[in-house]
């Protein structure tokens, strides 16, 4: 029996397609995580000929095997540059539409299949809705950071106010969690985060790290699905 959770980020992720993925669209980018297998399922139940004359591009190594297991052609922001909408989940989405991201490892991919997207859609459930980052999501801002440079750049997120920073282990595996470019991640919790855009900039500027998980004026529209079978749009 599917669980209440994951009926609500079904119910998000197929009026998200519904509402967003056009018939003269003709790129769409695929994010990663949970919610987003119900995003491919969507899209697979689409006219078989419109899916034929569309372009999936994934934003990781899950993403993209998703839609190759689906008979999708998939390809890459060097071949498009521009993608009609882009649409992908969350960990935690604000009341401004700021998010965090980064909880599946992914987030260097999926910022910049975001931003070379005309509309960026959110997708996920009622536990991804807060008023401002850092009430659910207290794993941490995720930061992907250059391997050799681990134990210079967590010096500097602690000196920013992070002091539980922590690098993330892998499961089933000794050591680090490797992503999908072959980096790090830093775990850095900030407790309540009341300006995201500043903190984003502030970490960014740390020699060693590639990407930060702090998605800030990206999205333009967010679907969360609830326990009630509702979902709930916040929009710009």
């Amino acid at each position: 029996m599917t669980s209440l959770i994951e009926q609500a980020k079904q119910k998000a992720a197929f009026q998200a397609v519904d509402e967003h993925v056009l018939p003269h669209h003709r790129v769409i980018g695929v994010g990663s995580g949970s919610t987003v297998v119900h995003v491919v399922a969507r899209l697979l139940q689409r006219d078989p000929a419109l899916n034929a004359k569309t372009v999936f591009v994934p934003t990781s190594f899950q993403s993209r095997g998703l839609l190759l297991d689906g008979g999708l052609t998939v390809g890459d922001v060097e071949q498009y540059s521009e993608i009609d909408v882009t649409i992908d989940g969350a960990d935690e989405v604000d009341s401004a539409l700021n998010a965090i991201k980064g909880g599946g490892a992914a987030h260097l991919q999926e910022k910049v299949v975001a931003e070379a997207a005309k509309k960026f859609v959110i997708v996920a459930d009622y536990r991804k809705d807060s008023k401002v980052l850092g009430e659910q999501w207290t794993q941490g801002v995720p930061v992907e950071v250059v391997p050799f440079a681990w134990r210079a750049v967590m010096k500097k997120l602690q000196a920013l106010g992070s002091k539980d920073a922590k690098l993330r282990m892998a499961v089933k595996k000794a050591g680090p969690v490797v992503t999908d470019n072959g980096n790090f991640l830093i775990d850095a919790p900030f407790g309540l985060i009341h300006d995201p855009a500043k903190l984003l900039k502030d970490v960014k500027l740390i020699t060693g790290v590639v990407e930060v998980g702090l998605f800030c004026n990206m999205a333009e529209i967010a679907y969360f699905g609830n326990e009630d079978g509702s979902v709930t749009i916040r929009a710009k």
